[in-house]
């Protein structure tokens, strides 16, 4: 019997009231007269309200789409939206300043805090189809594009989505292994001298960086992730205050601020824009965190509605991003200005205190164990659902096995997840071995996957969900913004392109 879709007096009278013909001269059945003069009609009545009501919003154990109930909050959100954006791109910001020089680098940082923030509106809107409250939940990114733009389109969007996750995760391979080189040279610049021949390869992190990344992916879901969240949050705030801390005692030092107007200048106009270009695609790289936005979303608990606190969470974090990404950018630049270096810890702008940049480059490491799993936790759920829905039947795609390990607690482990995502790491880490130019590198994901994944989907999505018609007022400003920001996609990955055809020919 479908509770959900009768009401209250045909659920009654198909369930508590026998079929009388003869009824008193109120319209009441005799039977139901009796069960109230003993007062257990009503608790009955009340038993099948609240039945009723657990059917259409849930039970204390389990959501309404009957899946476990979901504990998250605005701040566990803030949490993993922080380590999503606040990673390897914060320390290109004075870099990328230091290209666009002091009115178009700030302006541009705003811009795309700006952009961030409206997508990231409209994204949360389409968690639950047609009805912020009561409407069926897209539990990730591609289900929310297929339901609202077909087929086609989701192809489209998945792809373009698991290329920007993939290359995140290669990013930070990347990312770690320049750290870990930078705390030898730390180490060896205090030891020698700055003009010491400290050099030291970075492969060999880079695959360390891999085997804890394995480990780290027995990890299921990102439901259990709240705690790696946390403190990957905790050591982007930590590096980030030590990079401005540095960049404020520098400009101090050298008693006035450094930097133009028109940024670093260069022998010719073409070699300004490419590296204009490629600015704009770090900038573009180092904010939108909507490829993940659904599947953060889904770790919500209601009420209140997830897309009011995924909103509040959002406003939240790229407050606080933008914050620490405009002082770390102009100090940066302030401090060094034409000779600001590419990664603004790894680079060496700052030599001392060695053991402080030590530790702020630990930190970044630490973040990055996070940031990794935040974003390959997407991939991982996909082929999850890929697999049991391809071979229900098998053994090794759906079986849990117990292990325990000495001193660890038990955990359960599945062959198939333990045979992909070794795979996947494995990719990540060779890939970033072969292609390991930092700044060229976040730029070309920084433009594959800004306008596409952060702007067209999500406004087309929002078009479909909030039924807006076509050239009214609000339809015509979001397709000019749609527009901005494509040309910026369009000249971030020009610029990058170049950038990384020129490092890998000379």
């Amino acid at each position: 019997m479908n509770l959900e879709a009768m009401d209250e007096e045909s659920l009654e009278n198909s369930l508590l009231i026998p079929s009388f013909s003869s009824r008193n001269v109120l319209g009441e059945h005799p039977l139901r007269r009796t069960v109230n003069s003993i007062g257990l009609y009503a608790l009955i009545r009340m038993a099948f309200q609240n039945s009723l009501q657990i059917t259409r919003s849930g039970s204390r154990t389990y959501d309404d789409d009957g899946r476990a109930k979901r504990t998250g909050t605005a701040w566990s959100a803030v949490a993993h939206i922080i380590t999503a954006i606040i990673g390897a791109g914060v320390l290109s910001l004075a870099w990328s300043t230091a290209q666009l020089g002091w009115v178009a680098g700030p302006l541009v940082l705003l811009f795309c805090a700006f952009v961030t923030l409206i997508s990231s509106f409209l994204l949360s809107d389409c968690y639950r189809t047609m009805d912020p409250v009561s409407g069926k939940r897209n539990y990730s990114y591609m289900d929310a594009v297929r339901i609202y733009l077909g087929d086609k389109r989701t192809w489209l969007a998945g792809s373009l989505q698991y290329l920007s996750l993939y290359g995140a995760c290669t990013a930070y391979v990347i990312t770690t292994g320049t750290c870990l080189r930078a705390i030898l040279k730390s180490n060896c610049y205090h030891k020698e001298g700055h003009d010491a021949p400290c050099n030291y390869g970075d492969s060999m992190y880079m695959a360390i960086f891999g085997v804890v990344e394995i480990v780290m992916s027995f990890i299921p879901d990102l439901h259990n992730m709240a705690w790696v969240s946390v403190v990957a949050a905790i050591m982007s705030f930590s590096y980030s205050s030590i990079g401005l801390g540095l960049g404020i005692k520098t400009v101090v030092e050298n008693g006035t601020i450094m930097g133009s107007v028109t940024g670093v200048p260069t022998s010719n106009i073409a070699d300004k824009l490419w590296l204009a270009f490629q600015a704009l695609g770090d900038i573009a790289f180092a904010y939108p965190f909507t490829v993940i936005l659904l599947e953060i979303q889904d770790t919500l608990e209601s009420p209140p509605p997830e897309n009011k606190t995924m909103k509040k969470a959002s406003m939240i974090a790229i407050l606080i991003t933008t914050f620490f990404y405009l002082c770390c950018a102009c100090f940066g630049y302030a401090a060094f200005g034409d000779q600001t270096p590419g990664n603004l810890l790894t680079g060496f702008g700052f030599y001392e205190p060695y053991w402080l940049i030590d530790f702020a480059n630990a930190c970044i490491v630490l973040h990055l164990v996070g940031g990794y799993q935040i974003y390959s936790q997407t991939i991982y759920g996909a082929a999850d659902r890929w697999g049991a829905r391809k071979y229900p039947n098998s053994d090794f795609v759906n079986n849990l096995y117990q292990l325990k390990l000495p001193l660890l607690p038990a955990f359960q482990i599945n062959m198939f997840r333990l045979c992909f995502r070794t795979a996947y790491v494995i990719s990540t880490t060779g890939l970033a071995i072969l292609f390991p130019y930092f700044n060229q590198v976040l730029g070309v994901l920084g433009a594959l996957s800004f306008w596409p994944l952060a702007i067209y989907f999500p406004v087309e999505m929002y078009f479909v969900q909030k039924k807006i018609e076509a050239w009214s007022s609000k339809w015509i400003v979001l397709r000019v913004f749609s527009f901005v920001c494509l040309l910026m996609s369009l000249l971030g990955l020009v610029g990058s392109l170049e950038g990384i055809i020129s490092q890998k020919l000379s």
